[in-house]
């Protein structure tokens, strides 16, 4: 079966042609990064109308990358939320449509499945068996959910106020470091300390829940001070104490689920899964635990279509689809 799958839900237009849910034929992403970097962030407006623009050109690349046509396409899988609706709806909407010309069926993808199963685009070895604890963090979620199946999602915990991506993204910008945030805080932290300041973990509660928010004020408060005091920031040792604070927490959490759980298999997934600090620390803890950890490709992390178009075949495969009156929804009910 050849599925073309699309995505939309923030500020990456994407599309992919997936055979039979793991064989990745193309892989297409067009980011707008040039167009938001000069406000700092993603302005949704304006995402929306590039996504409008993009949405054809980028499916057709798609096909023409896969050597298909489009009359071969059997299925045609969108992102449905969670995101910004306005965003969202452009590849949803075109889905919907295309799918009504062709007579063929669609279907709506929640975005975190998407990241749940990223890693089974993978080579066969390196995808893990069913059941297993995955980590979806990105901007917009820190999740830790137990994986039963292609299908099967029961979420353990997650952030209590800020996503990780997002407290990222907030120190990139206090310390002027420009857009995306991940990126650019992780390039400075490459030449900083990670014991420079003793910024906080917010681990001891025994749950799985997450909590960004203070260690954001910590590092707020320390950079306060150095310009109260009219001191030249370090900034890359601000950035690698942040950096390893969050991975820290991220780890130990991820660890402490799985336990939990009774898994010996452990996931990520989500757009800071490819920060290289996080998945060396939860590489080496989970070899320490004795547990097994599956990390996808950077190209799997972040948004992308592929992930969509391997949900889409295995909610197919039990029998759902969506109808013309379908709507995008903005928060995702597995979270």
């Amino acid at each position: 079966m050849l599925i073309l799958a699309l995505e939309s839900s923030c500020d990456d237009t994407a599309a992919a042609v997936v055979q039979d849910g793991c064989q990745v034929l193309s892989n297409v992403i067009s980011s707008q990064f040039a167009v938001h970097a000069k406000y700092g962030g993603v302005v949704p407006e304006l995402a929306s109308r590039c996504h409008i623009e993009a949405i054809w050109p980028v499916v057709q690349e798609a096909l023409n990358t896969a050597g298909v046509q489009l009359e071969e396409i059997d299925l045609i899988a969108a992102t449905q939320g969670p995101g910004l609706v306005g965003c969202l709806l452009v590849a949803f909407t075109f889905a919907k449509s295309l799918a009504l010309v062709r007579q063929i069926p669609c279907v709506g993808v929640d975005h975190l499945a998407g990241h749940l199963l990223a890693i089974h685009l993978e080579a066969e070895e390196q995808r893990p068996e069913f059941p297993y604890t995955a980590l979806v963090v990105s901007g917009g979620t820190s999740s830790l959910f137990a994986v039963n199946s292609p299908t099967e999602y029961r979420l353990l915990g997650r952030t209590r106020d800020d996503a990780a991506g997002e407290a990222f993204d907030k120190v990139a910008k206090l310390l002027e470091l420009g857009c995306p945030g991940g990126p650019a805080v992780s390039k400075q932290a490459e030449q900083g300390r990670v014991d420079a300041f003793a910024f906080p973990r917010a681990l001891a509660d025994g749950s799985v829940d997450f909590s960004f928010s203070g260690l954001k004020t910590a590092v707020l408060n320390q950079v306060s001070r150095f310009r109260q005091q009219n001191v030249p920031l370090p900034i890359a040792d601000i950035c690698a104490s942040f950096e390893q604070a969050v991975a820290d927490a991220l780890t130990e959490k991820t660890i402490r689920a799985a336990k939990q759980c009774g898994h010996q298999r452990v996931v990520l997934g989500g757009g800071v899964a490819a920060n290289r600090r996080l998945r060396q620390q939860v590489a080496r803890r989970c070899a320490e635990e004795g547990l097994l950890c599956f990390l996808p490709s950077p190209i799997f992390c972040t948004d992308n279509a592929a992930m969509i178009g391997l949900v889409g075949w295995h909610q197919f495969a039990t029998g759902k689809q969506v109808g013309l009156d379908a709507d995008a929804f903005s928060r995702s009910p597995l979270n």
